[in-house]
Parts: C-alpha cells; sequence; structure tokens
C-alpha cells in the first residue's frame, strides 16, 4: 500500500505519503487562497521526500470537507485526475474527521470522552462536529453541521475544541486542542487504518454544506427569495 492523501478543506494545502504503517513524508503550506498554485507541486515535493515516484501510488485518499468551495474542490479534481490518470482508487474522508483523528494521536488520554472540530466557515460561522473519544479513536457523532459559533456554544460548552473556530471565536467554545487546519498526514493515517480494519472507505464527494458565493447572475436570481 502508499497512500497519496491530499487536503484542501482548510486553510492548509497539505499533502502527506504513507504506506500503511506510517508517514513517509508530509508537505503543508498555510494560504487559503492560493490552493491551485501549492498542491501541484506539494505532490510533487512530498513524493521526492518519501523517495517514492508516482507509479508507486497505489490509492488516493482526499478529504472531503465540509470546507469552502473553491479551495475544497481544487483538492478534490486533483485527487480524482491523479487517481484516473494512473488508474488507481480514490477515496473520501471528511477532513473533520482527520483533524480528530489528529487531536486523538496527539493526546487521547487528555481529551476526556468528548471531542468538537470546529473549522473556520466564513460569514462568522463554522463547520463543525462531535466526536466521542474512546480507546480504538474519535468516532464522530451524526454529519458535520454549519452554523453561528454562538448558536452552538450551549452544544459545546465545556468540550476541548480543535480547530481555527476555536481561535477566532474563543469566547464560545472551551479548551483548545490539537490541530488548526488539516494534516494530510493524519488523514492518510486515518483512511489507512480503516483500510486495515476491513471498513469500506467512501467516495470522493464533497461535503459543501451550503451554496458557493459565486454563482451565475441567472441562477442567483432564481435561489434569491
Amino acid at each position: 500500500m502508499l497512500l497519496l492523501g491530499i487536503d484542501t478543506a482548510t486553510s492548509a494545502v497539505t499533502v502527506a505519503v504513507h504506506d500503511g504503517d506510517g508517514v513517509l513524508a508530509e508537505c503543508s503550506t498555510l494560504d487559503a487562497r492560493r490552493h491551485g498554485e501549492y498542491l501541484a507541486p506539494g505532490i510533487t515535493q512530498t513524493l521526492a521526500d518519501a523517495g517514492r515516484t508516482v507509479d508507486e501510488v497505489t490509492a488516493v485518499v482526499v478529504g472531503t470537507g465540509p470546507g469552502p468551495f473553491t479551495g475544497l474542490r481544487i483538492g478534490l479534481v486533483t485527487a480524482r485526475t491523479f487517481a484516473f490518470a494512473r488508474g488507481i482508487p480514490v477515496f473520501g474522508v471528511c477532513s473533520l474527521d482527520a483533524m480528530a483523528h489528529q487531536a486523538w494521536l496527539e493526546d487521547a488520554a487528555g481529551l476526556g470522552q468528548s471531542l468538537v472540530v470546529a473549522t473556520d466557515a466564513r460569514r462568522k460561522e463554522v463547520y463543525w462536529a462531535r466526536y466521542n473519544v474512546c480507546p480504538a479513536g474519535a468516532l464522530r457523532r451524526g454529519e458535520p453541521m454549519v452554523a453561528k459559533a454562538g448558536a452552538i456554544a450551549d452544544d459545546v460548552r465545556g468540550l476541548p475544541v480543535a480547530g481555527r473556530g476555536a481561535v477566532l471565536y474563543a469566547e464560545w467554545f472551551g479548551r483548545r486542542v490539537g490541530p488548526l487546519d488539516v494534516s494530510a498526514g493524519a488523514l492518510a493515517d486515518l483512511a489507512a487504518r480503516r483500510l486495515a480494519a476491513g471498513e469500506e472507505l467512501g467516495a470522493a464527494d464533497p461535503m459543501y454544506l451550503r451554496r458557493p458565493d459565486a454563482m451565475p447572475l441567472a441562477l442567483r436570481k432564481q435561489v434569491l427569495p
């Protein structure tokens, strides 16, 4: 197994190579508006750092968000194109799950029994999900959602929170833990563990949760009240 992990759902343009046992190399660049410029060079650099070639990659795993429309789409299209060109499978993993997994890897004992991941959704909102923490990992409860930070404060009060939402809206959230952005290494590691356990990974389909800000004028007139 040689997984190429890709995620562009947060401010990080992140790529990793995982051989089924561990991360061989990872490259991350923080820039919320230049995903398209950094992703392809990041793939080339990460494969070189791992001492592997394109031909050795056996599958691609990509973060499916939720995340902003443009950045998320770049990662998904790149992953699908790479996999199609190589004739290998492409899998999707929720980006919030990858962040929860990283927080669990870093300090499982310190998280307690519950964890929240909240990333920046702009418009003073967050993409968020709640997780049960157990010896097997961080297991998501329900589907990811988008909401105003203040609107979910009572639901998550006192729980450890990973992601930039914990920094941007510190007045609403509890103790900050874990990563601020997605790590492709954690994403690939989570996918490798699920595959090793015989789980079926999802498709590389995006979790947008809401319409894009930009759309053709005619379509905008149709959806506006």
